[in-house]
């Protein structure tokens, strides 16, 4: 047996989508972008952006598409699954022809990070995130 876990902090770069399995479950789809700002070699700021595809499934995925909106800040447990056709992380190319990556999750915990009236936000001393648009997400 093995068994392995990830954890994610960071914003969602858009709304949840939910939507029902043919036998009626619950899932909701989530995209989070997670930050890790550091100082180069040159002592430049760099920020460093990582986008996973997080699926949740039944009450939590209710919970998630009702409560959740683009910026909320999220704690995220769960299982990282790699490409099928590939076992590495889902490439893609973007507006500026650099290559990015994007990791696909599924869920066994999902935590509210802001409040339910705000997004985002400084709680835990985690940065804000980035500043998103729909192009900026990769998927």
């Amino acid at each position: 047996m093995s068994f392995h876990t990830i954890i994610i902090v960071g914003n969602l770069g858009r709304d949840p989508e939910m939507r029902y399995t043919p036998n009626g479950n619950a899932v909701t789809s989530l995209n989070v972008a997670s930050n890790r700002v550091y100082t180069d070699t040159n002592g430049q700021r760099v920020k460093e952006t990582t986008w996973f595809r997080v699926s949740v499934w039944g009450k939590q995925a209710e919970n998630a598409n009702n409560y959740l909106q683009k910026g909320s800040m999220v704690l995220i447990e769960g299982e990282l699954r790699p490409d099928r056709e590939t076992g590495n992380p889902r490439t893609f190319t973007r507006n500026d022809g650099t290559t990015g990556a994007s990791y696909e999750v599924f869920a066994r915990n999902v935590r509210f990070l802001s409040s339910r009236s705000g997004t985002g936000g400084q709680e835990g001393g985690f940065d804000d995130g980035p500043e998103m648009n729909d192009e900026d997400i990769p998927f």
